[in-house]
């Protein structure tokens, strides 16, 4: 275990800290940092509780690469610190998506559906963009795949944004937004579950130094 630890605070083979790496995460931090501000003015022009969500998970996620390129070339164990703050913030994005949407659900909010198309595909390319850049390395430690983590979840929230616009305009009813704004918080949730398992064991497997 010395031979993998200084101090206290572990090095992996390998840390991310990649020029590839930087760009890909640079990348997707204006990417997100733009999405969330169309986003946030479509789903409150809306009413639609999804956009609104997803809007949020942009923030959160451009939040999460600052984190990640803020960490690149620390220890294993700063870096897993860092992976418990991006998946404690992923956890509380799923609770306010349910709170959210509980509220839109009493309102008996029926959002505009043709907004929620457009502004959905734009998103949806935007985060397939994102993904592609980030498969490579989806693989390593905690603060690596929780990026991978957040930008499969995106598309995958995407597709399910579409799905609920077409579900509002078909049925004239706001249960399809309210519906996918669920599932969105059920990927947050198990988003979040995933990256802090992870980023527990490692600091597990790195202590702080005694003394």
């Amino acid at each position: 275990m010395g031979a993998s630890c200084c101090q206290g605070e572990c090095q992996p083979p390998s840390d991310g800290t990649t020029p590839l790496f930087r760009r890909a995460l640079w990348a997707a931090l204006v990417i997100n940092a733009g999405m969330f501000v169309v986003e946030v003015v479509a789903g409150m022009a809306a009413g639609s509780s999804s956009l609104q969500a997803d809007s949020l998970d942009f923030l959160g996620d451009a939040a999460n690469y600052a984190v990640s390129l803020f960490v690149l070339g620390m220890s294993l164990r700063r870096r897993a610190q860092a992976s418990v703050i991006k998946g404690a913030t992923m956890g509380a994005f799923g609770l306010w998506v349910i709170g959210n949407t509980l509220l839109h659900v009493l309102n008996g909010t029926v959002p505009e559906s043709q907004v929620m198309g457009a502004v959905g595909i734009a998103a949806f390319i935007a985060n397939v963009v994102v993904a592609i850049m980030l498969y490579a390395f989806r693989e390593g430690d905690s603060n690596m795949r929780s990026v991978w983590i957040c930008s499969r979840n995106d598309a995958i929230g995407n597709l399910a944004v579409l799905a609920a616009a077409g579900g509002v305009f078909a049925s004239g009813s706001g249960w399809p937004d309210f519906a996918v704004a669920g599932i969105m918080a059920a990927l947050a949730l198990s988003g979040a579950y995933q990256v802090l398992r992870h980023a527990l064991a490692e600091l597990r497997y790195c202590p702080v130094a005694q003394g």
